[in-house]
């Protein structure tokens, strides 16, 4: 019973206690650049899910076995072995996804999450445990994206879901267009909100509202720490050399 209630914690923990984006800020580069579309976030989202969770299975299994001075190549190979996996069946099945993704979709691979994951928790923990944060945070990251590719996608383009008969099909439903309705009136999609500019501003005020929402349920505040807790800390040639030097 510990079991169970410990695997719902460490899954819950993700949506808001420890939101991956909002709360820790951490994988803000695909946050940002692929959240123009709520199909797209979606798409990373899932695929980083799949990853974290395999991944996080492979290194708690392989824990004992991995070396302690070899243990971040070890986690970032076996990492790329599952994006590799994933990008594969993405391009086989998804492949408009995959053009839309582009980079971003490879760059999986050193996304700081799945990697800070791996140190922080799969390779201190039993398999399960693993397996229930990689999917927790996962889930957590899916839904960041997704609240921001909603609020950039409807009011910057004027649609919703516009595109998901190429993730899923669903009796050929093609999304929400609202943009004629909009020009009806005399309005028009604000267009910075796909664009760079409104991603940033999009991005803070999601990450003020959602710790607001913590600090009114008595979580503790969301901090950005310093190099020691980066998981490529003891690796790391700039934190020698600040030492070094103090």
């Amino acid at each position: 019973m510990a079991e169970k209630k410990s695997c719902v914690k460490e899954i819950t923990k993700g949506f808001l206690r420890e939101n991956p984006t909002m709360r820790l800020v951490l994988g803000t580069c695909p946050t940002l650049a692929v959240t123009t579309s709520v199909v797209n976030a979606i798409g990373m989202g899932l695929s980083a899910t799949i990853v974290l969770i395999c991944s996080n299975i492979a290194i708690s299994a392989l824990r004992k076995v991995i070396p302690s001075k070899v243990r971040i190549p070890a986690y970032i190979v076996i990492i790329a072995s599952f994006v590799t996996v994933v990008q594969m069946i993405v391009k086989a099945f998804l492949p408009a996804l995959d053009e839309s993704l582009g980079i971003f979709l490879p760059l999986i691979v050193v996304n700081c999450i799945i990697l800070g994951r791996a140190e922080a928790f799969a390779s201190k923990n039993p398999v399960l445990l693993s397996a229930c944060d990689g999917l927790g945070m996962g889930l957590g990251f899916t839904a960041a994206l997704f609240c921001m590719g909603t609020v950039r996608e409807v009011l910057g383009a004027g649609t919703f879901l516009a595109g998901i008969q190429d993730l899923v099909n669903i009796g050929g439903f093609t999304g929400f267009d609202f943009s004629e309705k909009i020009t009806s009136i005399g309005l028009s999609p604000v267009t910075i909100f796909i664009l760079p500019a409104g991603g940033f501003f999009v991005f803070g005020i999601l990450m003020a509202i959602t710790n607001k929402i913590a600090q009114g349920k008595g979580l503790p505040k969301a901090e950005l720490h310093g190099c020691e807790h980066c998981p490529m800390a003891a690796n790391c040639t700039r934190r020698t050399e600040q030492e070094a030097t103090r």
